[in-house]
């Protein structure tokens, strides 16, 4: 119960490793306010936690839009009284080179991947400061920490971002108790990734880890778990590497 009597708030709960954190939360004691833009996949995150005797919420929402944004973190105080963790996991993926991506798809990466995420941080955090503290983790991607890859500039960006982000946030907040840090999958077996890939693809992306498959979102949900957790009290600014050995065979 590494979570007892604390509150989460988690984005892009409706499915894939935000789900799979949102229902491992709830199952270490919280209570998980589960947002995504989904109403029927959150809901059905909100049953699966209920059925297993937690105790959660959903609110729709848009992370690229600051109202709506700030409307979920009002709904979440109004329903638990604070917020305690923050995990940043709405996310969505685009093919394309530079000459390939066109404004609207680059536009649409970057304000969920990269400005979503900051829109959730600011909306959050003079929460977190006034009471003292809290725990932010926000998701990065292998291809945002130490390389690129071909044909996905604008999730890359996004990413990258995101990475940066992330500890800049950590230092300009450490002194207020808030931790911010981010973790970094590997491919994981989540349905944007098979909605993604054609199959031979896919097979090879799992070939390509040094582990010879895709991570599972479970085994993320417990990286998450560990940064969200007081277990993680001395840990700030940092990348946290889930990925099968990918970096390291880099």
């Amino acid at each position: 119960m590494r979570l007892k009597d604390k509150v989460a708030l988690v984005t892009g709960g409706a499915s894939g490793i935000a789900r799979a954190t949102a229902e491992l939360f709830a199952r270490e004691g919280a209570k998980v306010a589960v947002a995504d833009y989904s109403a029927d996949g959150g809901n059905e995150t909100v049953k699966s936690i209920k059925a297993g005797g937690g105790e959660a919420i959903f609110i729709k929402v848009d992370v690229s839009d600051s109202a709506q944004v700030a409307r979920m973190v009002d709904a979440a105080l109004q329903a638990y009284g604070r917020i305690d963790v923050l995990f940043n996991g709405a996310g969505i993926h685009r093919f394309g080179t530079v000459l390939e991506t066109d404004e609207q798809t680059w536009n649409r990466v970057i304000s969920i991947n990269l400005t979503g995420t900051y829109l959730c941080c600011r909306a959050v955090l003079p929460h977190m400061i006034r009471q003292g503290g809290g725990s932010i983790i926000n998701t990065s991607s292998t291809v945002g920490v130490h390389d690129a890859a071909a044909n996905i500039a604008a999730y890359c960006s996004s990413k990258g971002g995101v990475t940066l982000l992330t500890k800049a946030m950590a230092i300009d907040h450490a002194k207020q108790g808030v931790r911010v840090n981010a973790l970094v999958p590997g491919a994981t077996d989540t349905p944007m990734i098979r909605n993604t890939f054609a199959p031979d693809a896919l097979k090879a992306l799992a070939d390509s880890h040094p582990v010879g498959r895709l991570g599972r979102p479970e085994e993320l949900a417990q990286a998450v778990l560990f940064l969200a957790s007081d277990d993680a009290s001395f840990v700030t600014g940092s990348a946290m590497f889930v990925d099968g050995g990918q970096t390291a065979k880099i």
